[in-house]
């Protein structure tokens, strides 16, 4: 068979996946899986492991209700078996948010799960349509936050001018999503924004249910949190902008400019902030400088992610910390438009080298795509080889880091190497974060 017919190695789960991640980042929240037996526990135990041992979160893994189906109940619909698994739910498990997901099986034979979820609406139950077929991980965060805007969060008619939603980060899928967002937060509130955030610290179902009161959507990804934004300006009336999660000072410093310039801050005030974050970023940084300069710790750089962290990983590797970057390879991303729009983000990359910008699935066919992109050693008797290299990528890429005996960061999911608790990697902050974690890996033999 060949390597084109498969993907080897997935770094995504199906829609019900990405669903069921999603409502682990939740408060107080418990999917309730209309599937047969075995659906919701693997696909919530990708996620509890893979995600730097996230955890189960308020109800997932082993504990998360689900209807079971078996084959009488393909034969002869499973809707009546999903009202008694919501019956069963509400009395057994204490939540301020029930929602029904789907799996492939029930979606074929025409479940209507979402009209059995709408008769219980009076004890907080809403329903989603989430079968695996739909998509990949993005997918299922896509719907379940176009069914929150859509059905929980109550319109409001007053705007706050200067309060954002932020959409597009995947609790899991990005294994710094608390940390991200706890520090895109500190910083816009630093130039006086509030943010709106579903999953970072002190949410809750209650407070989400207020979140009509945003004057601004934000997605920070190119594959997820579109769908959610636009059903938010329709149902709220409130507009989006497409952008990108900031990491260094760079791109953060562009990102307080353009997000407070939309919402009309004084920009006397950001450029005080990004004065003051800047300097705070660099007296730490400067303690790293003579190590870093003595030992010549610049590498080439070769990073494999999805399209939420790849361009902004590398942007941050090049023009923030000086690295070379070599190749850039993105796994998610497959229309040619999609692709094409894609590429034009790398035009911000200053270094005098650019990335080689591939599209690849298979993790399998990475180090192929080295071996294409420098030339080979023909017995010359003076070869600059691509070396001293580091990876920074999935935990997947490992193997490909050993291979060329580079250095090697997991940083996008699947991520089971390291455990991730209160890091980030955005901002001023989250930058200093991954400096140490890249630096530490190479001096930890010492």
């Amino acid at each position: 068979m060949s390597t084109s017919t498969f993907i080897e190695r997935s770094k995504f789960t199906c829609a019900l996946g990405g669903a069921l991640t999603t409502l682990a980042g939740l408060p107080r929240t418990v999917p309730i899986v209309h599937a047969s037996g075995g659906c919701a526990g693997a696909l919530s135990g990708a996620y509890n492991v893979a995600a730097g041992y996230r955890g189960v979160g308020y109800c997932g893994g082993g504990m998360i209700p689900t209807s079971n189906i078996a084959e009488n109940n393909i034969v002869f619909g499973g809707e009546e078996r999903l009202e008694e698994q919501i019956e069963n739910t509400l009395v057994a498990l204490d939540a301020d948010l029930y929602v029904v997901l789907t799996g492939c099986q029930v979606e074929i034979i025409g479940d209507d799960a979402v009209s059995v979820a709408r008769r219980f609406r009076g004890d907080n139950v809403i329903g989603v349509s989430t079968p695996g077929f739909l998509g990949n991980t993005f997918k299922g965060y896509d719907e379940v936050l176009t069914a929150i805007v859509g059905e929980l969060i109550v319109p409001v008619a007053n705007k706050d001018p200067l309060t954002v939603n932020l959409f597009g980060v995947v609790p899991g899928h990005d294994v710094f999503f608390r940390g991200n967002l706890d520090e895109l937060t500190r910083l816009l509130a630093r130039v006086g924004i509030h943010t709106n955030t579903f999953f970072g610290t002190g949410e809750s179902i209650d407070r989400i249910r207020g979140y009509g009161d945003a004057s601004l959507s934000i997605v920070l990804s190119p594959a997820a949190g579109e769908k959610p934004a636009r059903k938010f300006e329709e149902v709220h009336g409130t507009p989006f902008v497409l952008d990108e999660l900031p990491i260094g000072p760079t791109a953060t410093a562009e990102f307080l400019r353009r997000i407070g310039g939309k919402l009309g801050v004084a920009p006397a005030l950001i450029e005080t902030v990004i004065a003051d974050e800047s300097g705070y970023y660099y007296s730490y940084f400067e303690r790293i400088v003579d190590i870093y300069s003595d030992v010549d710790f610049q590498r080439y750089a070769i990073v494999s992610a999805d399209s939420y962290y790849a361009h902004t990983l590398t942007r941050f590797l090049a023009n923030d910390l000086g690295w070379i970057p070599h190749l850039t390879a993105i796994n998610d991303l497959f229309d040619d438009d999609e692709r094409a729009e894609y590429l034009k983000r790398f035009d911000d990359i200053n270094s005098e080298t650019k990335p080689v910008v591939v599209f690849e699935t298979n993790a399998g066919q990475l180090l192929k795509h080295v071996r294409n992109s420098w030339a080979r050693n023909k017995n010359e008797k003076y070869y600059d080889a691509l070396s001293p290299a580091y990876v920074v990528g999935t935990g997947i890429e490992r193997g490909l880091a050993e291979k060329l005996g580079a250095g090697f960061l997991a940083v996008a999911f699947p991520v089971s190497n390291r455990v991730i608790l209160h890091k980030a990697i955005t901002g001023f902050s989250g930058a200093l974060t991954l400096v140490e974690d890249l630096i530490t890996n190479l001096v930890a033999a010492r």
